[in-house]
């Protein structure tokens, strides 16, 4: 099934209301399946179908996406927000307990959720909530940091982030879109990736609501991670300790993402001593449907 799935409007008590899908049996485990830049729910296509026959599977559109909420101020995409949403989902949904899911940007939220709300963990009002993660092609905010201050790779990969932040490309998303700044970012690398015709069409209608291009630009404006420009020094920084992550943790990496090195993957039994790691060859960034049946045969071990 790669069609529709059908969508609630979910109002959160964060302020915002959601499209959400929500499939599955009621009484099973949950699986909350955060999306990451430019997408939507959709990332999700190859997987939702084959999990909900045994759990209850929640998909939103986040915040800025979509038919989502898109508030225009960079202060209303903050990772403490981006993070409280998902707890304000689970709430208005009746989920007590779940295992976090998310690729790239969802990914990156999910880092934050599983920290916050494993037993013991950074929010003592989420702690003990989240019983297991799953990320996939989504840096660990305590390995990315220090791969953007010195390696020369992992930063040049990053520099689009300087372009998404610079407020000079908005003139380019209110004429064109996000297809215009994602053109500019990634001229000559993005040659390859199978997206059928249909879902480029989803996307593109999505990428011309202005509302919707800044939104998700916001993302990477309030982020505070700091991308140096390529002439910038190169120097490991200071050796600062990051929480753990305890919690059971699959990590699945397709190998040949452009925009994040497998070098992310360097130090993450220290910083997630309970992770599991998969790594999918010749696959690029959206591994989630570049390479549908490797997630699910590794979410389904991890799962079991």
């Amino acid at each position: 099934m790669t069609g529709d799935f059908e969508q609630q409007r979910v109002k959160l008590s964060t302020g915002v209301e959601l499209d959400v899908v929500d499939i599955g049996p009621r009484d099973a485990p949950v699986l909350i399946f955060l999306h990451g830049f430019p997408e939507s729910h959709r990332t999700w296509r190859g997987q939702l179908p084959h999990f909900a026959t045994r759990f209850r599977c929640i998909a939103p559109d986040q915040r800025g996406y979509c038919g989502s909420s898109k508030p225009q101020d960079v202060a209303d995409y903050t990772p403490d927000k981006l993070i409280a949403d998902i707890f304000a989902l689970a709430d208005a949904l009746g989920v007590e307990t779940f295992t976090i899911v998310g690729h790239d940007w969802g990914g990156a939220i999910s880092w934050g959720v599983a920290l916050g709300g494993q037993p013991g963990g950074l929010h003592p009002a989420w702690a003990g909530r989240v019983t297991r993660a799953v990320i996939a092609n989504a840096p660990h905010p305590g390995i990315f940091g220090r791969l953007l201050q010195a390696d020369p790779v992992q930063r040049a990969a990053s520099q689009y982030i300087r372009l998404f932040r610079d407020p000079a490309t908005d003139a380019l998303v209110r004429e064109q879109g996000l297809a215009g700044v994602l053109a500019k970012a990634f001229e000559g690398r993005l040659e390859g990736a199978p997206t059928p015709p249909e879902e480029i069409a989803r996307s593109l209608a999505w990428w011309e609501d202005r509302d919707a291009c800044f939104g998700m630009l916001n993302w990477y404006r309030a982020s505070p991670i700091e991308v140096p420009p390529m002439d910038a020094p190169f120097a490991e920084p200071p050796a600062m300790p990051f929480p753990k992550l305890e919690i059971p943790t699959l990590v699945i990496w397709a190998t040949d993402d452009v925009a994040l090195p497998v070098s992310n993957l360097d130090g993450m039994a220290e910083l997630v001593p309970n992770a599991t790691i998969v790594r999918v060859p010749d696959c690029g960034h959206f591994v989630t449907w570049e390479a549908p049946g490797a997630v699910n045969a590794a979410m389904d071990a991890f799962l079991a």
